[in-house]
């Protein structure tokens, strides 16, 4: 960590609070709650480093990922190698995520979309379908099982207030893009139900790029008497994309829309059509009761079937996946005492997944001779119990604790067979916040981290079956202070952390080409991370109506503690995939006719893309622009159009490098200069 670093943060809370301090005494922001600790609580007082992205902040962004929007989160990095090629990381680095998202816990609503495999295909959900996303940062697998980076919690479209609600938007844009969204809302009695439906689509910056996904989500709630609710939730994904690969900094000079082309021992990633198929059905119900004054049950069982299908440069691999699960927990509490409340969980998780592998020689996009297969049953289950305090209404005092247990069952090539289980592991978290003054909160946090190998990583395809792979496992401690202001102007929250993992989990790639894994010892991971959101001016009347600004900003020290790799000690250096400075800034501004102006702007340090740190991605910084209009055709019609440019100064970069890349093929080649506009309707 760099003085200018530190220059930089003191400089962004001085200017703000200075700011703030001339802004007039009519500005609000409404306090912020949060409902992943199994309840709403004010974001003021939890004892955790939690972001909420409302959707207003989602409708401010282009809307065609989630990339924008969660990387104004600190602490938080999104990369998309290719349109739909998510992969993610709080608090860490990326190295055990060729692709897909690993190590993070994915919730909607009280429905985990990770399944007992590990793996979270957060891209089948299209983003104009949420309402809203909360981010735990850190280890908290007390309440929500093993991870050791964080949580996301999706919440759907919001249910209406009113009886009736249509919206309708579709957008086109640069490269082929196209997106269309649909949703309908209805409230009858106690039911509550909404209905949505997009396509978006789009051929891509470079070549073997394409795109497309087709989306169905339905949601019901139904209130069947005062104390009882239960509600629905099930969507269809039917997603196609194409994965170009990645070249190196010659090739990128050289044409940076070009795919891998082929080497003399490999063919390239158009010949060989890479990509990924994925059509899953995911589906579950919820109930909750409330037991008298004092108690509350909570129970949860879902399910989902994936067909998988990825065609690679050296194979092409085929996977059917079943899960099931159920999520269920007690709650008593007494919060009728005007100076002492508590309340205590006690609940469990469980998962399974079975899925069938099937890896075939890959011919120019079409299955060849079968090379190998795996039946593997994953299953894992947790307890879990939390005791939560409030004294005085000022302090509050959370400790919690689960108990992990993980086991694979397998089948390799139709004659080796086995199974794993993995020692259970014991999750505490002591926690607690204190409230200074009525706008200023101070919290502190000890918990331990646990994350066991995926399914992917034990079974990466042609490279075999690892059943050596161990979990990786730390301390993470934090402390930081969080500042509401009491009229409503600014929401400033500021943290610092330490986190000590061991046999942390590595990508590497064998001569093939083939993806594996491995423990790398251990990490060091230093962190400080500022998040306001800052409301300077807003009126009814004049030429400017609102000025906000909204910042990120991830300072982080990580290093290998221990790390030898053959002959090669990687010990002290930089983590690979972590830079250690990165801003994002967003600046708001309302105009008369509700002409609205957004522009933003991420400015990201140079990354490690190795283990040796020998080569590094450069930094940059990248500018989004959107304007927007809203007019009310009627009391109940609105209409909004909306036109803007991402990548407004047409940097040169790479979103979602490949990490200890084999031959020197690191970066995926973010998109140049490009456009976009949307029209939407809303009728209700």
């Amino acid at each position: 960590m760099t003085r200018v670093a530190f220059a930089l943060l003191l400089f962004i809370i001085c200017s703000q609070e200075n700011l703030s301090a001339q802004a007039d005494d009519s500005l609000s922001l409404e306090e912020v709650t949060i409902s992943a600790y199994l309840d709403k609580q004010p974001l003021l007082r939890v004892p955790a480093s939690v972001t909420v992205i409302d959707s207003a902040r989602i409708n401010a962004y282009p809307g065609q990922s989630f990339v924008s929007a969660i990387n104004t989160v600190a602490g938080v990095r999104m990369e998309e190698r290719s349109p739909m090629s998510y992969r993610l990381s709080i608090r860490g680095s990326l190295l055990r995520s060729p692709f897909g998202i690993r190590n993070v816990k994915v919730y909607i609503d009280e429905f985990p979309l990770t399944d007992a495999g590990g793996n979270s295909y957060l891209n089948l959900i299209d983003l104009n379908s949420i309402h809203s996303f909360e981010v735990l940062k850190g280890p908290n697998g007390s309440l929500f099982g093993a991870n050791s980076g964080g949580v996301v919690r999706l919440s759907p479209v919001g249910l209406p207030v009113d009886s009736f609600r249509l919206s309708a938007s579709v957008g086109t844009g640069s490269f082929g893009f196209w997106h269309e969204h649909l949703k309908f809302e209805k409230r009858i009695g106690n039911h509550v139900f909404s209905i949505s439906e997009a396509v978006q689509r789009s051929d891509g910056y470079r070549e073997n790029s394409a795109s497309q996904r087709i989306y169905f989500q339905a949601t019901e709630k139904w209130n069947y008497n005062p104390s009882s609710e239960v509600s629905a939730f099930l969507f269809y994904s039917n997603l196609d994309y194409r994965t170009p690969g990645g070249l190196t900094q010659d090739q990128w000079n050289e044409n940076p829309r070009a795919a891998r082309p082929a080497t003399a021992t490999l063919p390239g990633a158009s010949e060989q059509k890479a990509g990924v198929h994925n059509r899953t059905f995911y589906g579950g119900i919820h109930h909750e009761r409330r037991l008298g004054k004092y108690f509350r049950h909570v129970f949860s069982v879902f399910g989902s079937f994936t067909e998988f299908e990825n065609p690679f440069i050296t194979n092409y691999e085929i996977r059917n996946e079943n899960s099931s699960g159920i999520r269920s927990y007690l709650e008593a509490k007494n919060d009728q005492q005007k100076n002492f409340a508590w309340k205590a969980d006690l609940g469990l998780e469980s998962q399974q997944t079975l899925s069938k592998i099937n890896n075939y020689e890959n011919l120019a996009g079409t299955r060849g001779t079968l090379e190998g297969n795996a039946i593997i049953y994953a299953n894992t289950e947790f307890f879990f119990t939390r005791l939560a305090l409030d004294l005085y209404h000022r302090l509050y005092i959370e400790t919690s604790a689960s108990l992990n247990t993980s086991r694979y069952e397998f089948v390799i090539n139709n004659s080796v067979s086995g199974s794993k289980n993995l020692p259970a592991e014991l999750m505490p978290r002591l926690a607690f916040s204190l409230l200074l003054t009525k706008s200023l909160s101070w919290r502190a946090s000890a918990s331990r981290g646990y994350s066991p190998p995926t399914l992917a990583e034990i079974y990466p395809g042609a490279a075999g079956l690892n059943t050596t792979l161990r979990p990786e496992a730390g301390w993470n401690y934090e402390t930081g202070f969080r500042f509401h202001d009491k009229k409503g102007r600014a929401n400033w929250d500021v943290c610092a952390f330490y986190y000590e993992l061991e046999n942390a989990i590595v990508r590497r790639i064998d001569d093939n080409g083939n993806d594996f894994f491995q423990n790398a010892g251990g990490t060091k991971q230093i962190g400080i991370e500022l998040q306001t959101t800052t409301l300077f001016y807003q009126s009814e009347t004049g030429f400017l109506r609102k000025l906000q600004l909204i910042n990120g900003t991830t300072i982080s020290d990580f290093v290998f503690s221990n790390y030898i790799s053959g002959a090669n000690d990687f010990s002290g250096n930089q983590l690979t995939g972590v830079p250690d400075l990165v801003i994002v800034t967003a600046l708001e501004l309302l105009f008369p006719k509700r002409i609205s102006f957004f522009f933003s702007h991420n400015y990201t340090e140079a990354i490690p893309l190795n283990d040796a740190n020998s080569v590094y991605a450069a930094s940059y910084n990248v500018f989004d622009l959107k304007i927007g209009w809203t007019h009310s055709i009627s009391r109940r019609l609105l209409f909004g159009a909306n036109a803007g440019v991402n990548n407004l100064f047409d940097e040169k970069y790479s979103l979602g490098n490949d990490l200890n890349a084999a031959g020197g093929r690191y970066y995926n080649v973010a998109p140049v200069r490009n456009y976009f506009v949307s029209l939407n309707l809303r009728f209700g």
